[in-house]
């Protein structure tokens, strides 16, 4: 949910108010066929074993190197650092919610973290089902596709930065806020495809997944928690002036 950086009459000094622009959702809401799509298209040439995954596998021969850094990175994925970075986000933001006497305040945490338990409900199954095998450098296996640690990063540190932005009075805030997430993202991606924990595809895949989870939370949150007009109910509308 965006926040406006605009001053509306009878705000205090410095007062960020979150204004979600009713077009943009009707606008945003089409846009998530397309990564649907994407990992629609992926997952049957895993499944057929389509021409894709043979340059997927070149891709992925050519990218594996091993080194100490692309293992830290991987690790940003794991549960036990990803999920309590999103608790202690949802923590302060319901706090934060309560104090301020905001309307739902507990809905973009509870939110946050049922998107979190969906993400294996989705990723395991799938994993059962393709069966893909692992790259040389992992112990013969299967049940590689989708990644559960990319999709756990994104979902994790993507659902932290959503309900988080709307409690940030500065645009250079939320900027830093949105490129952390995706560098935090983009690092354990980096790291499990360096290791040669996944093929590029099964990262590809769980960015394509999580982007229309995190798309469909974003138009839920804005349907059900922009404010209503005569309402004081946004996060700092509580320390408006009359």
């Amino acid at each position: 949910m965006p926040i406006s950086s605009d001053r509306r009459t009878g705000d205090s000094p410095g007062t960020a108010v979150p204004v979600p622009p009713p077009a943009s959702a009707g606008r945003f809401a089409p846009l998530l066929a397309l990564p649907a799509l994407l990992f629609a298209l992926i997952t049957w040439q895993v499944v057929v074993d389509g021409g894709l995954l043979r340059l997927d596998g070149r891709l992925s021969r050519a990218l594996i190197h091993p080194d100490r850094l692309a293992e830290l990175l991987s690790d940003l994925g794991n549960v036990q650092v990803a999920v309590p970075v999103l608790v202690l986000v949802t923590v302060y933001v319901a706090l934060q919610g309560q104090a301020s006497g905001a309307a739902r305040w507990w809905l973009p945490p509870v939110a946050a973290i049922v998107l979190l338990t969906l993400v294996p409900l989705i990723v395991v199954p799938l994993k059962e089902w393709t069966a893909r095998p692992g790259t040389p450098a992992v112990p013969p296996a299967t049940g590689y596709y989708p990644s559960g640690h990319t999709a756990t990063a994104a979902a994790a540190y993507g659902c932290a930065a959503m309900i988080l932005l709307p409690w940030l009075l500065t645009a250079l805030a939320r900027r830093l806020v949105v490129a952390t997430a995706c560098l935090l993202v983009l690092a354990v991606s980096y790291g499990l495809v360096r290791c040669g924990y996944h093929w590029p595809l099964d990262v590809v895949a769980s960015w394509c997944l999580c982007t229309v989870l995190l798309g469909a939370l974003w138009l839920f949150l804005h349907a059900t928690t922009r404010p209503r007009a005569g309402s004081a109910t946004t996060p700092d509308a509580h320390r408006a002036k009359p």
